[in-house]
C-alpha cells in the first residue's frame, strides 16, 4: 500500500537521485521472475536506505531478510572502505538470485549472504553493528530486536520495514500478522534504550537509534 497519491509518488521519484543500472535491472528481473515482487524496496525506499547508510558510514551492517538483494546493495553504498554487510535469509531460490546481482555490483567482496534462520545465526555473529535493517518474518520482529540490540553500537541505527502493514495497524480488529507488527511498534516505543521515529515511507519504516 502506498500512502500518497501515485502521481505525487511519481513526482517524488522524478526529483530524487536515480537508482543505477544494476538496481534497475534487479528491479526488472525480480518483477519478471520472482514471487511477490512488491516486497522489493524500490527507488524511494532504496535511495532512503542508501542515504542513511552514507550518512552513517557504517563499518558493519546486518540485514535480516535478503529477498532479491536490492536493499543490501543500497545499504552497501555507504560502507567504509573496509566495511562489511551480512545479510541473512533462509530462501535458497531468492538467495541464488541475489548472489548473481551481488557479483555484478561493486560491493561483492563486502557482502556476505548467510543462508539460514536469523534467530539461529545472529547469536553466532561476533560483530558490533552500526546499522541493522529488519525486513523478514513479522512474527519474529520482537525476537530479532532482542537478539541484535546488544550487538549494536551506541548511536547505531536499526531500521524495521513494513511497520504500517498496508495500513492495517489502524484496523480495530487486528489479524495475527498485524498483531505482530503492532506489538513490535509498542515494544519499540516503550524501550528506554532507544529513540525512535515511525515514517510513512512505502509500508512504514521504523527508525530506531540506540542511545
Amino acid at each position: 500500500m502506498e500512502f500518497i497519491d501515485q502521481k505525487l509518488l511519481d513526482y517524488c521519484q522524478d526529483f530524487s537521485s536515480d537508482e543505477n543500472k544494476l538496481l534497475k535491472e534487479l528491479y526488472r528481473q525480480t518483477n519478471l521472475k520472482i514471487n511477490q515482487p512488491r516486497m522489493l524496496s524500490g527507488l524511494i525506499q532504496g535511495r532512503f536506505l542508501s542515504l542513511l547508510s552514507k550518512l552513517k558510514k557504517p563499518n558493519y551492517i546486518l540485514e535480516i531478510g535478503t529477498y532479491t538483494g536490492y536493499s543490501a546493495i543500497c545499504l552497501s553504498e555507504g560502507l567504509t572502505n573496509n566495511g562489511k554487510l551480512i545479510t541473512i535469509d533462509p530462501n535458497e531460490e531468492t538467495n541464488y538470485f541475489a548472489k548473481q546481482f551481488f557479483k555484478s555490483s561493486p560491493y561483492d567482496t563486502k557482502i556476505e549472504l548467510i543462508q539460514g534462520l536469523s534467530q539461529e545465526i545472529i547469536p553466532t555473529l561476533n560483530y558490533m553493528f552500526d546499522l541493522v535493517f529488519i525486513d523478514a518474518d513479522k512474527q519474529n520482529y520482537n525476537l530479532y530486536f532482542d537478539l541484535i540490540i546488544d550487538k549494536v553500537n551506541p548511536g547505531g541505527l536499526i531500521i524495521a520495514d513494513n511497520v504500517l502493514w498496508s495500513g492495517k495497524v489502524l484496523d480495530k480488529d487486528h489479524d495475527i500478522q498485524t498483531q505482530y507488527i503492532h506489538q513490535f511498534n509498542i515494544k519499540i516505543n516503550s524501550d528506554k534504550r532507544v529513540e525512535n521515529l515511525l515514517l510513512p515511507i512505502r509500508d512504514g519504516l521504523m527508525l530506531i537509534q540506540k542511545l
